[in-house]
């Protein structure tokens, strides 16, 4: 099929061994690729109820049909495998420039298998798989290993490496995977999956190009988009200011998770905003290949004790993670949290969470250890024993449902499904809270970005009737985009018109909006499959109960449980699903 290469690479890392596999065009047509096809072949090869961290889980890295393409925004990979953290559903994506060197490997997907005997890196091209030993990297933080695995695949070809740091490799359920020194697959913990597996890391490198069914249509789109572009706000908004734009939007609103969820709103704010980080550091604008919006910030700060400290970010949700929850109140002791995180390869959202709750069991005499509320070298040191699994560290790395429950705190955890949630508040922001409960990877923020529409004005935030159906649409377009793979700051410009003709383009196959949206259908309910497999019920599509029981301080909001059930029952009916949130068969 068009705009896809119909073949896979299945690599045995126990037993040093690989082979492809053909995939027919069937599958294509009912999955695309991305997150479609990994789906699916994450139903068909991991066995229910395998332990996340054991040989038998298959980590799956995927692109898709416009992968290395002229189409803005494509340059994205996706990572796919049954989580260390929640114990259901994976998925995480990363931008930078890695996803083009995956493709020209000439396969769709890459299934990992086993785990090797001893540290290794691998070496996937277009021409095999080599496996090189990576004993002397292991220990190596994520910068170090980029570093010495680039250094070490020789080739002209253009190459991309993928590593973890020594989170991954202790197996932190947090871990991330990172490449292009900044940029992370995160949430979930696919990072542990691949330390379970003993890979510090994966270089790819190849020559091969997928044949796009329409060039012409493909060309054209591009430029029609790039044009529009240039003069559209949110663009230059992403360009001037990057995501950390959102700090004072989502403070001016009252929704600015603070003190650990206890508060909408920061005192002080300005001083970790987007306005904060262009005054007080060097910032450059950065793009990914085949973007123009150009959203990452290369920062540098330039006085004070951090003076020289480069890195690319902070991105909002860390501002929010390590500010607003934990009370660092100075953009620049951010950036430190940032690149300490990023060179161990934490996720800065669950790292910031599970800090600030240990603060919080500090204050309440649950632990004896001395940390609290903007103590930036107290945070910095939890985050080092977090990834080296020392003392306190080695409950908090299990994750938020352990610690909790050792702690004897379950009553104030925030989380869905063991992964705490993004910087939206759902006490305000109605619709963010049924993105949390029904997102099969946990309180994630990215399947619905939900949060556009309720504070852009096109739904109420306080508006109950309807909001599930509007929150589907905007679920399904971006479970388009996602087997696409496609970057999620391209929504206002990719509706429904525009992911048919990118489509066209790229398969030769035509769909209409309804025809897109039976390929989401059949995706979110395979998704919603394997977590029912894995044990989940509709009792754990819910919120913390905090959210129920304490009102925001700054306005007096909750979402009450009659709220709740009701967004929830309206959402497993429009999904077609039965009152138990059960796919049909």
């Amino acid at each position: 099929m068009k705009g896809f290469f119909n073949k896979i690479i299945r690599v045995n890392l126990t037993e040093g061994s690989y082979h492809e596999e053909h995939i027919p065009d069937n599958l294509y047509k009912r999955y695309l690729g991305g997150k479609g096809l990994a789906t699916h072949l994450l139903l068909a090869h991991l066995s229910p109820n395998t332990d996340p961290l054991s040989p038998e889980n298959v980590l799956i890295f995927a692109i898709g049909p416009v992968t290395d393409s002229k189409i803005f925004g494509s340059c994205r990979y996706g990572v796919f495998t049954k989580s260390p953290l929640t114990g259901y559903y994976s998925e995480s994506y990363a931008g930078g420039k890695a996803a083009e060197p995956i493709s020209r490997t000439g396969y769709d997907a890459v299934i990992l298998h086993g785990a090797a005997p001893y540290p290794t890196l691998l070496e996937i091209s277009d021409t095999g798989v080599v496996f090189h030993d990576a004993g002397d990297m292991w220990g190596l933080d994520a910068y170090e290993a980029e570093e010495v695995a680039l250094d070490r695949v020789k080739t002209s070809q253009r190459k991309a490496a993928l590593v973890i740091g020594p989170a991954g490799e202790q197996m932190v359920r947090f871990a991330v995977i990172g490449n292009d020194r900044g940029r992370q697959a995160g949430r979930t913990g696919v990072g542990a999956v691949m330390g379970a597996k003993r890979l510090k890391g994966i270089v790819f490198h190849g020559s091969k190009s997928r044949q796009i069914a329409n060039p012409e249509l493909i060309d054209r789109f591009a430029q029609e988009i790039l044009k529009r572009g240039k003069g559209d706000r949110a663009a230059q908004a992403y360009k001037r200011y990057g995501t950390p734009q959102m700090v004072s939007i989502m403070n001016l609103v009252k929704a600015f998770p603070t003190r650990y969820w206890s508060q909408g709103s920061l005192d002080g704010w300005e001083r970790i905003s987007a306005d904060a980080l262009l005054g007080e550091c060097k910032v450059r604008s950065k793009a990914c290949p085949r973007c123009f919006m150009a959203c990452g910030k290369l920062s540098e700060v330039t006085e004070g004790r951090h003076k020289g400290l480069r890195i690319e970010g902070p991105e909002y949700e860390t501002i929010y993670a390590f500010g607003g929850l934990c009370l660092v109140t100075d953009i620049k002791e951010i950036i430190y949290l940032n690149d300490i995180c990023d060179r161990l390869g934490l996720d800065t959202i669950t790292a910031g969470n599970l800090t600030a709750f240990a603060i919080e069991a500090a204050r309440r005499g649950k632990i004896t250890e001395k940390i609290d509320y903007g103590d930036v070298e107290a945070i910095a040191s939890l985050l080092q024993r977090i990834a080296r699994r020392e003392g306190l560290g080695h409950v908090l790395a299990q994750g938020i449902v352990h610690a909790a429950k050792t702690w004897g705190l379950e009553d104030i955890a925030i989380h869905v499904k063991g992964m705490e949630p993004a910087g939206y508040d759902p006490r305000v922001l109605k619709g963010m809270g049924l993105a949390y409960a029904t997102s099969s990877r946990g309180a994630c923020h990215l399947r619905t970005t939900f949060y556009k529409p309720e504070l852009a004005g096109i739904i109420d935030p306080e508006q109950i009737e309807g909001k599930a159906e509007l929150l589907i649409e905007y679920e399904d377009r971006l479970i388009i985009f996602d087997s696409l793979i496609l970057c999620r700051f391209y929504r206002d410009m990719y509706e429904w018109e525009q992911l048919a003709s990118i489509v066209e383009g790229a398969t030769g196959v035509r769909l209409d909006k309804d025809g897109l949206r039976k390929i989401a259908s059949h995706i979110i309910d395979d998704t919603r499959r394997f977590n029912l497999r894995e044990g989940l019920t509709k009792a754990e599509d819910a919120l913390p109960v905090r959210f129920h029981r304490d009102p925001l301080p700054e306005t007096g909001k909750v979402i009450t449980e009659e709220q709740m059930e009701r967004l929830l029952a309206d959402y497993y009916r429009c999904r077609g699903w039965n009152p138990k949130g059960i796919p049909p068969a």
